[in-house]
């Protein structure tokens, strides 16, 4: 047997190579824009944020400052999907959405009631708030190592074509050209030095060059903080997510044992016993063969339906297990089979151009058997709708009845099993079913799980 060549190790680049090509690689110079960026995207965030706010709170005893402030929270949460696009243009960073999925819209409110108390709209705002003067920092600090980079590594070539008395840079280093030709003063303020040789022109455009090297170093930095800042208030905690990813897991585990569990059960406790009894009535019918031929045609008529039976249990099982129909012509067709076996009334719509992946729509599938079956059993309803859309990459599935209400998600339940089925596919699931109904059972499921 031939084993495969062992993988090759690249070597790391060499510190001083990566020093000198550090400020002609793109990431420093998409970096270096991005904190320039933040300044003026920063007084824009804080003018709207502050403007907005204070005219909507100062409105609010006419009635009028409601919709301003309902308005202010969209305008955020648009101003923060700007924030992470540009994160990922210039940054390279995936921030990942950090608000609660959309309620359903039962009620007309409850979209706005839902940003209002969602903690990622006020983390959001601080975010549009703090953007000013971390924008102002990083744009200096940018600003001035660039230039003054720049400015001693070219010095010898335009020091002479400068007006006389001229000030090049004056923060951190003052850069004075004097009446005399070609004569420079470089030095901190109160300080100087004189620079009237070619060496020392050498020595600065040498400080202009080590400045160079050293510049996408501190805009790496900069950079890395930025990163920081936007993955910690426009992004989700990862902390959280890993919580919640190791919960859905544990989830998913349980789920699968439990459904074993039940496939057992049912192996046993339904097609088991009726292939048992089909045993047993060929065994008697074959004793009687001879000696009584019409008990025996009795027995074997028995048989026939007694492995009838079993095949449609073996069927029924199957489907349970994950059904044909569902694989062969997708959720449309499953989900309409599944109204028709149902004993109430049930109004279907699916709108899904492109077919979701098969442990989606096997997901969706079973979110909708359980939900129908429990209308069924404790809903008391007379009516109930399926409705199933894939809107990009997410697939929501809504099942309404207008039942009782009173349904709650109770640990060990079906539908806490469904919300574990969900989260093993980082879906959620919401349930809305107050006291007198109507119930709303309302399912996201990420398509690219």
């Amino acid at each position: 047997m031939t084993l495969p060549p062992p993988p090759v190790q690249v070597p790391a680049a060499n510190p001083l190579v990566r020093a000198l090509r550090a400020p002609f690689e793109a990431r420093t110079w998409k970096e270096t824009i991005h904190l320039l960026l933040n300044m003026p995207f920063g007084i824009a965030t804080f003018t709207i944020i502050v403007t907005g706010f204070a005219l909507g709170f100062g409105m609010l005893i006419t009635l009028v400052g409601i919709p301003i402030l309902i308005a202010m929270l969209f305008v955020s949460r648009a101003m923060g999907t700007v924030e992470r696009v540009r994160a990922g243009l210039l940054l390279d960073l995936d921030v990942p959405r950090p608000y609660r999925p959309e309620p359903p819209r039962d009620k007309w409110w409850r979209p706005f009631v839902s940003r209002a108390t969602d903690p990622a709209t006020w983390t959001e705002i601080v975010y549009h708030l703090l953007l000013l003067p971390v924008g102002a920092i990083t744009f200096a600090v940018t600003l001035t190592f660039w230039t003054t980079a720049l400015a001693l590594l070219f010095l010898p070539a335009y020091a002479w074509a400068l007006p006389e008395n001229a000030q090049v840079v004056d923060s951190w280093v003052r850069l004075t050209f004097d009446t005399a030709p070609n004569v420079v003063g470089v030095g901190l303020p109160g300080d100087g030095w004189v620079i009237d040789t070619p060496v020392e022109y050498a020595l600065i455009s040498l400080i202009g060059f080590a400045l160079v090297l050293l510049t996408p170093w501190v805009v790496r930095a900069l950079a890395t903080g930025n990163r920081y800042l936007v993955r910690g208030m426009l992004g989700r905690d990862m902390t959280a997510r890993v919580q919640e990813l190791t919960a859905s897991r544990s989830a998913a585990v349980d789920l699968a044992a439990e459904d074993r569990r039940r496939i057992e059960r049912d192996l046993h406790d339904g097609v088991q016993q009726r292939l048992v009894s089909l045993a047993m009535d060929l065994g008697r019918a074959k004793e009687k063969l001879d000696t009584d031929p019409g008990r025996a045609k009795e027995l074997v008529d028995d048989a026939h339906e007694e492995a009838k039976r079993a095949i449609t249990e073996v069927r029924d099982l199957a489907r349970g297990i994950h059904p044909a129909v569902l694989t062969d012509r997708g959720l449309d067709a499953a989900l309409s089979a599944l109204a028709a076996r149902s004993s109430v009334p049930v109004e279907v719509r699916v709108d899904v151009a492109e077919r979701p992946p098969a442990s989606v729509e096997a997901a969706a599938y079973f979110v909708v058997s359980e939900a129908l079956a429990n209308v069924a059993k404790h809903g008391s309803a007379t009516l109930a709708s399926v409705t199933v859309r894939r809107s990009g990459d997410r697939l929501t599935v809504q099942v309404q009845d207008d039942g009782v209400g009173g349904a709650s998600l109770v640990e060990g339940a079906g539908l806490a099993g469904l919300r574990d089925r969900v989260g093993a596919l980082d879906g959620k699931l919401h349930l809305l079913s107050p006291e007198g109904g109507p119930t709303v059972l309302m399912v996201e499921i990420p398509c690219g799980s």
